[in-house]
Parts: C-alpha cells; sequence; structure tokens
C-alpha cells in the first residue's frame, strides 16, 4: 500500500488548506483499524490530528484543532482529506497519513504545512 499526500503549503495565520491523501495497492473502504492525519513538529512528537477508526465508526479529533478542522474520506476515489480552515502558527508541521489494516501500517512521506503569524 503507498499513500501519497498533497495539499501543503505556506500560508497566513487565519487561512486554509486542504490535505489530500491518495491510497493505491488498498482499498480503503475495507475495515480499516485507522485512517487519519497526524502531524510532527520540530523537536516534538507526532501526534493525532483527526482520524477514522473501527472502520469509520469513530471520528476523533485533537482538543487543539476541534471546530476548525474536518476530515473526510472518499470511498470510490479511494483519497482522503483534511479541510484546515482558521490555521495558526501552532499547526506549522509536516503532516502524514496514515492507514492501519491489523497489524500492517502504512505511512505516506508527509506534506509540510506552514503558517506564518
Amino acid at each position: 500500500v503507498q499513500l501519497v499526500e498533497s495539499g501543503g503549503g505556506l500560508v497566513q495565520a487565519g487561512g486554509s488548506l486542504r490535505l489530500s491523501c491518495a491510497a493505491s495497492g488498498s482499498t480503503i473502504s475495507i475495515n480499516f483499524n485507522v485512517m487519519g492525519w497526524y502531524r510532527q513538529a520540530p523537536g516534538k512528537q507526532r501526534e493525532l490530528v483527526a482520524a477514522f477508526t473501527s472502520g469509520g465508526g469513530i471520528t476523533n479529533y485533537a482538543d487543539s484543532v476541534k471546530g476548525r478542522f474536518t476530515i473526510s474520506r472518499d470511498n470510490a476515489r479511494n483519497t482522503m482529506s483534511l479541510q484546515m480552515d482558521n490555521l495558526k502558527p501552532e499547526d506549522t508541521a509536516v503532516y502524514y497519513c496514515r492507514l492501519r489494516l491489523g497489524v500492517l501500517d502504512y505511512w505516506g512521506q508527509g506534506t509540510q504545512v506552514t503558517v506564518s503569524s
């Protein structure tokens, strides 16, 4: 399975970006354990941003992004997206998409998001 992120970039505080993750080699509509977005800022650990779990039955958001970010998926296109609104400088990080299928854990290469103040 390959995951490829796109949509990162530089934006001013208060702006918006939409990240996309395209999956190949597997169908994301199957019963996954976790499918979501994570981020890692310089000097910090990778953290959950937003994710579907239990085949999509549960959606989790980090407290810091609730009300600003929205995760979605398109089974027909085999893609997952993250709409990020009202971005803040503290959202600056490399964003990764993840797909866990049982014991198999797949990550994308990451896309940089930089929010200037």
